[in-house]
């Protein structure tokens, strides 16, 4: 076999190894170092020392110790100890974990229940008011963590008993959930561009600029499909009676909103606006916003020791995944590509004589089957870089192509058989709820996924607009 048939089959060997449930990130290590040992051997290397040490009139001893050294005398080992702390010494990845803590602590800081409560109140005139208040608390707690099981779940347990409470039908409420838990991975501060650009070499803020107004597009029709199917279909979503909603005067409204929706608004517009304005590195405005998020719980008297350390500790389980994906997808595609991998595939795609339009189609296409099998994460980490080098071929921008996979990657919750939105929401749901109710009630949703990527392709200017706005082109 020629090493970029070897190269193929190894990442055959991964795709098998992954579905059949290994941990991914430590396959990818076992991979690149089994194939890396191959691709770097060199057979005079190894057994150098060993040759001397038997011209010197060394012992068994000392042969057998030279043997195991020109053993681990390959390259390899040298890659993996340098990829190992490339990822450790990366400035972008250090905002991940500051993000996360912010996520956490503002998850427990009980503003949640208190902001749905006073959107609802607020909304209760419109069509469907439960289930816009519900999208809209979903899509502010997102944004502020990032964490889509996080939201999902806490969701679940306050939003989605009182949608049923109310009558509505359990897959719209479903839908509802499920789909507003997904938004924080598009919407800016986003953990997903930030792993984006790490593995691009995309600038972060023009990310978070170009994503901004394809976030508030794709939660601008998730409101619209709320609103207008409650109006056609009314029995999906009942209005409230008035002893339901109550009659709250103007002035308590204000009051109500002011000191539930605008701390956390605000503390998401100063560390998103610092990175965008340049006032502040994204991982600067993420420290802030891991200080503000603690100054919330403080304020909402929320802080106790054991959630304090439930934050941390979950904020280190998490960038522990992240960082050791990185480890082992930059050791895997290091291989990969020293073999004649890369290569081959780019040869194979550009041989296809296809257009750009063509490409973007097959390449989200791509994207959005491995979303089934897979997380987010790994799929940014290991599969979107083999992407990466065809882009200057067809002309596609990066900052384009980032965006659209942001897009996509909703549909990797939403989408069964691993739809992992539903499952968690099945997780905390009442035992009558349906796992195929759950997943009906996101189909909806999925079409505005892919009807935003269909605006998003016809006006891209949606993306361009504000990072060339703010940075120029």
């Amino acid at each position: 076999m020629t090493d970029p048939q070897i190269a193929i089959m190894m990442l055959g060997i991964f795709i098998l190894i992954i579905f059949l449930g290994f941990p991914i990130a430590f396959t990818l290590m076992a991979l690149g170092i089994i194939f890396g040992y191959y691709a770097y051997f060199n057979p005079g290397r190894m057994w150098r020392d060993h040759d001397r040490a038997l011209e010197a009139g060394a012992g068994n001893w000392e042969l057998a110790e030279t043997w195991v050294g020109g053993f681990f005398n390959n390259r390899i080992f040298d890659l993996f100890v340098n990829q190992t702390y490339s990822v450790m010494a990366n400035e972008v990845l250090t905002a991940v974990p500051l993000f996360l803590f912010m996520g956490y602590i503002v998850e427990r800081a009980n503003i949640v229940d208190r902001l749905f409560s006073t959107l609802y109140i607020a909304a209760k005139r419109l069509p469907g008011a439960m289930a816009v208040a519900a999208l809209i608390t979903c899509a502010l707690f997102a944004t502020a963590t990032g964490i889509v099981g996080a939201v999902v779940t806490l969701m679940g347990l306050l939003a989605f008993p009182a949608m049923l409470k109310a009558r509505y039908n359990t897959g719209f409420a479903s839908g509802v959930i499920c789909a507003g838990g997904t938004l924080g991975i598009l919407i800016p501060p986003s953990i997903m561009l930030i792993v984006y650009a790490a593995a691009s070499g995309e600038s972060i803020v023009r990310l978070y600029a170009g994503a901004l107004l394809p976030g508030f597009l794709l939660a601008g029709l998730y409101l619209l499909y709320i609103i207008g199917r409650s109006v056609l279909q009314p029995s999906v979503a009942p209005k409230p009676t008035e002893e339901e909603t109550g009659d709250i005067p103007t002035l308590k409204l204000v009051v109500m909103i002011f000191t539930s929706f605008v701390p956390l608004a605000v503390l998401i517009m100063a560390v998103l606006g610092s990175i965008l304005f340049g006032l502040a590195t994204p991982t600067e405005a993420a420290s802030a916003g891991a200080l503000g998020g603690l100054m919330l719980a403080v304020a909402y008297r929320a802080l106790t020791w054991q959630r304090l350390r439930e934050a941390v500790y979950l904020t280190m389980k998490t960038t522990a995944m992240v960082c050791w994906l990185f480890v082992g997808s930059w050791t895997f595609s290091s291989v990969f590509s020293y073999l004649g991998g890369e290569q081959l595939i780019t040869e194979f795609v550009t041989g296809l004589d296809i257009t750009p339009l063509t490409f973007l189609i097959l390449a989200q296409f791509i994207i959005f089957l491995l979303g089934w099998p897979l997380e987010w994460s790994e799929i940014i980490i290991i599969f979107v870089p083999i992407f990466l080098p065809l882009l200057p071929h067809f002309g596609v921008d990066p900052l384009f192509f980032g965006i659209l996979v942001a897009l996509n990657l909703q549909t990797s919750f939403l989408t069964p058989p691993m739809a992992m939105s539903a499952y968690y929401l099945k997780g905390i749901a009442p035992p009558h709820v349906q796992l195929v109710e759950i997943f009906r009630g996101c189909m909806p949703f999925l079409a505005m996924v892919f009807l935003a990527m269909i605006v998003l392709y016809n006006l891209p200017q949606i993306v361009f607009w504000l990072p060339e706005l703010i940075y120029g082109r």
